[in-house]
């Protein structure tokens, strides 16, 4: 594993545990040359996953973009991280077991809106807003109707 510190390629693993939830193994690492600390984590992953854009192009699923995506949504909002990372995983989870290799961009982002709706309500009218390409006021107006309507 390299370095984020110096670059090298050599270190030492100090501690391994599983995560809360099980999906992942969580190490502590020392780099042999700078001394620097530092965690990684394993995750299983059953399938290499495509994802197809809007403009018909293809891309590796990025997991890490997923999670940054949900995680701007989120921001200066009062929602444990531990929610938000099971949130995540049960997307990938979802789009692992479909049997599908190449995944519809918007199936993952009607996937997003869904924990979303779950977990905070601003934070799923944020990421409508980018998902859904909102252009004026009204296009939130029916957002949050429809939020409305779902609480009721």
């Amino acid at each position: 594993m390299r370095c984020p510190y110096c670059g090298n390629e050599d270190s030492q693993v100090k501690d391994s545990r599983p995560t809360e939830d099980g999906t992942a193994i969580r190490r502590r690492r020392v780099c042999i040359a700078c001394g620097g600390r530092f965690t990684t984590f394993e995750r299983v992953q059953l399938r290499e996953l495509t994802v197809i854009k809007r403009s018909g192009r293809r891309v590796p699923f990025d997991r890490d973009k997923l999670m940054r995506s949900v995680q701007i949504a989120l921001r200066k909002r009062p929602v444990e991280s531990e929610r938000v990372e099971r949130m995540v995983n049960g997307i990938v989870r979802q789009l692992e077991s479909m049997g599908e290799s190449e995944i519809e961009a918007g199936l993952i982002g009607r996937l997003v809106m869904e924990g979303l709706k779950t977990l905070d309500d601003v934070a799923y009218v944020r990421f409508a807003s980018v998902y859904r390409d909102f252009r004026e006021a009204k296009d939130f107006e029916s957002v949050l109707g429809e939020l409305n309507a779902d609480s009721e």
